[in-house]
């Protein structure tokens, strides 16, 4: 049976309320007192409620996190930055996904507000910005993390995704590629834009306007939207050599697509991704990927929420204090090389 402060209380001859403040730190109760009563409850093995405490003080203790999906391999690591950075401080994470539904997103604001989280950091990407108007009504400070309406949010992390896409453009570029496709998400709004400006403003740099053809957006997450794209990309009059995708589940999808047919990469094709996440490592090919730094975007959103908790975020701060910007770094591996055959030369031994 666990210990309660009734039991403390009897065993130090004091009433409930005394063992009570001291637990707390209360200048009321004396320092000699304090220290004899929690050395007491230590050795009793006692451990307080956080429910009854929450209830003592009117805070939870709790940060909510919203994701888009709780299966994506990318925000598990931005997870544990987060769950570090809170635990650090004492807190405990709320966690929902909004699954890109709008009635969902509102019900996860509801519940949030119930349970009494103290802050909350918003990592799907999609949540509206009227969504999370509603906490700030509440009280209730927000933290977004690559989210699309970033400008809609006083404070914010995300990755500086144009300058991603350029460095994997620039990296196709540098193996000698001059015909490079690109495979978007046309789910991803605001992400997929930035990505796909930073592979145009390369490509137009080093070779002039790309006819607009030798980019695809599809919907991620329909079957057949790799395959689409794969025929695409296959008829037309001059097949890409190298192929720059939104992500690396996009780019991992592929590469089984082209495995199938027969197309070998980077033989045939090379390709690239973007995040890398834990499975880009361990594909075949291993995967040339943007390594965003997830964990550290977390663990920055995390400070950045607790800045804002404690009162150490000053409002007339500058806005790089409020909105802060993270780059990452190339990842090169096994998915790219310099241009050979490429799917011209392979459709022609085929027809």
């Amino acid at each position: 049976m666990a210990v309660t402060i009734k039991d403390i209380a009897r065993k130090a001859g004091v009433s409930h309320t005394t063992v009570s403040r001291a637990l707390l730190g209360n200048p009321l109760i004396s320092l000699e007192t304090t220290e004899r009563i929690r050395r007491m409850a230590a050795e009793m093995g006692y451990r307080p409620s956080a429910a009854a405490r929450s209830l003592k003080t009117n805070r939870s203790q709790a940060l909510g996190v919203i994701l888009s999906n709780i299966d994506d391999p990318y925000f598990s690591e931005v997870l544990q930055g987060i769950e570090s950075t809170a635990q650090q401080s004492g807190y405990s994470l709320f966690i929902a996904a909004s699954q890109r539904d709008p009635e969902r997103e509102a019900a996860i604001v509801r519940t949030m507000v119930e349970h009494r989280v103290e802050g909350v950091i918003i990592c799907s990407s999609s949540f509206g910005a009227e969504r999370g108007r509603k906490f700030v009504e509440y009280g209730v400070p927000i933290v977004s993390v690559n989210n699309q309406a970033a400008e809609d949010y006083r404070y914010s992390i995300y990755h500086d995704d144009v300058d991603g896409s350029r460095q994997l453009t620039a990296h196709l570029i540098g193996l000698g590629h001059s015909c490079i496709g690109y495979l978007g998400n046309s789910l991803a709004g605001r992400t997929n834009l930035q990505r796909l400006a930073g592979y145009q403003q390369e490509m137009k740099a080093a070779h002039g306007e790309l006819p607009a053809e030798y980019v695809s957006q599809v919907p991620y997450g329909d079957g057949n939207a790799i395959t689409e794209a794969v025929e695409h990309f296959f008829h037309l009059h001059e097949p890409p050599t190298a192929l720059v995708c939104y992500n690396d589940m996009m780019a991992i999808e592929l590469l089984h697509d082209l495995q199938h047919r027969g197309i070998a990469v980077p033989r045939d094709i090379s390709i690239t991704g973007f995040d890398n996440i834990i499975f880009s490592a361990y594909t075949s090919p291993p995967l040339t990927t943007l390594d965003q730094p997830k964990r550290f975007i977390g663990e920055e959103a995390g400070r950045l929420l607790l800045s804002l908790l404690d009162g150490s975020q000053d409002e007339r701060a500058d806005t790089a204090d409020k909105v802060r910007v993270l780059r990452g770094r190339l990842l090169v591996r096994d998915s790219t090389a310099a241009p050979m055959a490429g799917l011209r030369g392979l459709l022609h031994v085929n027809e």
